[in-house]
């Protein structure tokens, strides 16, 4: 049993990629969801060991085949990456079980087989990107799921899924290009690509204009990644067009890693909040940040798809996370950790919602869901509960993080920054609200009148995130604390 523990790191990553490699060799659908949902429980299993571990005894070194870091590659967990893998796997386990009804409704066993072997490939470079100690690997991990979610968006049924795509692959591949000379010049300035060995070595020559073009070049390539405004165009069409699993999973863990990327890079290596605090940054992000919140949200409000409505969504909470980075302070970074943790919940179950419109409907445009809450009353219940939640309604998840951000920026004396948070949160509750007045407040058109409630098996993973959108919302002792001890430790760059 102490074995075991002890590989808990490489388990981590190594349970979906051998997970992938079996449902590429069988090429049978239902065996393929079971050996997919298999492995995302194990992962989570795993996910939840390494934080009680990382808790109770600390950081956790994995040296990789026996070699030493900084020679070798390392795999290390701290509360900070342990946090997000929890995420990860937590939403992976809960969207697999909606996958077969879903997935089999869509495509023959052989192609189903192929979606969850990318589906598994995804799940492991966002694993291994969270995970790893090592800059070149993050590279590595970050190719593999990128690749992967190339393909899972241009599964969808919707032949722009092909266009969207091909737009993400060249927004990807550009992020990408920027990372890998970040690294390098990192690499050339210190001779390390070990990052814990890194925060030791950059402090000495953090002013050197190597070092500040290498975090231009990853401040550019992660934003890439996690579409921050204005280098998100490649997500609404993403988001809209691909299939309904692959849009609630990517809106719940792909993004969160790369916001993950981007506080280990400011904080952990280059020196903590003090270094952060002494570039330009914190107000070039911010200004990115507040852009994000009101235009993102502003079209939103004029998308007849509401996938797409929510994938602008999606850029616009993003732009709440990075104004909470922006700050650099405990308080705030609570509520950017926060906020990722409760935005990976809502958007994901709001996506799977979406899919099980879709599987009984079989369109998301506004227009065609008039009286629909008459006919799915469970299924749109949720979408009301998790959109209360996106605004940041009392009692719900969303709320905390917001009111943590507002904190954030009344500790500096900007409390224009609180009223800007709270008219930003109004805009998302037009939106929400064009929604819920098609299908409440309307007849139901010939289509929706012969529609019946969508699968359990459909409902009942999207109900768990439910639930745990409005737990959240009155008991944060599980996702605000951790945030803050998380926020602690970026702060004073404790890696």
């Amino acid at each position: 049993m102490e074995f075991l523990q002890e590989q808990l790191p490489a388990l981590q990553v190594v349970l979906p990629l051998v997970a992938a490699s079996l449902c590429a060799l069988f090429r049978f659908g239902y065996l393929s969801w079971l050996i997919t949902l298999s492995s995302s429980i194990l992962s989570f299993l795993v996910a939840v060991f390494l934080l009680l571990r990382v808790l109770e005894q600390g950081i956790i070194s994995y040296e990789i085949g026996g070699w030493s870091p900084p020679f070798g590659i390392e795999y290390r967990v701290d509360l900070i990456n342990a946090f997000v893998l929890l995420i990860v796997s937590g939403v992976s386990a809960v969207i697999v079980p909606y996958t077969q009804k879903s997935i089999s409704a869509r495509f023959d066993s052989t192609e189903q087989s192929w979606f969850y072997c990318m589906y598994l490939l995804v799940l492991t470079g966002l694993l291994g990107v969270t995970i790893t100690g090592d800059a070149f690997n993050i590279f590595v991990f970050l190719e593999i799921s990128s690749l992967a979610s190339y393909a899972m968006i241009a599964m969808g049924r919707d032949r722009r899924g092909l266009t969207a795509a091909y737009q993400y692959l060249i927004m990807g591949t550009i992020g990408a290009t920027f990372i890998v000379i970040g690294i390098g010049l990192l690499w050339a300035m210190t001779g390390t690509l070990n990052l814990y060995d890194l925060a030791g070595r950059l402090p000495e020559i953090k002013n050197t204009r190597p070092v500040l073009a290498a975090l231009a070049f990853l401040t550019v390539g992660v934003s890439l990644k996690l579409a921050l405004f204005p280098l998100h165009l490649w997500l609404p069409n993403a988001y809209a067009y691909g299939p309904s699993v692959a849009s609630a999973f990517l809106a719940g863990t792909a993004t969160k890693v790369a916001i993950y990327l981007l506080l280990r890079f400011f904080f952990t290596i280059f020196g903590g909040a003090t270094f952060f605090t002494e570039t330009p940054l914190p107000e070039i992000l911010k200004i990115l940040a507040l852009l994000a919140m009101f235009a993102a949200s502003i079209v939103a409000i004029f998308q007849s798809n509401i996938k797409r409505m929510l994938a602008y969504s999606s850029v616009a909470q993003i732009g709440f996370i990075v104004l909470g980075i922006s700050y650099a302070t405990e308080t705030s970074l609570t509520g950017a950790m926060t906020h990722m943790f409760n935005h990976a919940i809502m958007k994901a179950g709001l996506f799977l919602l979406l899919g099980a419109i879709m599987f009984r409907l079989g369109s998301v445009k506004i227009e065609a869901l008039s009286g629909i809450g008459r006919k799915m009353p469970l299924t749109m219940a949720g979408f009301v509960i998790l959109g209360l939640s996106l605004i940041g309604a009392p009692g719900t998840a969303g709320f905390i993080s917001k009111w943590y951000l507002g904190l954030g920026a009344l500790e500096q004396g900007e409390w224009w920054i609180l009223v800007l948070i709270v008219s930003a949160s109004l805009l998302t509750m037009i939106y929400i609200g064009r929604v819920v007045e098609v299908a409440y407040f309307r007849e139901p058109t010939d289509e929706v009148v012969q529609l019946k409630e969508a699968p359990s098996e459909m409902l009942w993973p999207a109900y768990l995130l439910i639930a745990a959108a409005i737990y959240f919302g009155f008991d944060t002792s599980f996702s605000a604390d951790l945030a803050r001890q998380a926020a602690v430790l970026l702060v004073n760059a404790v890696y």
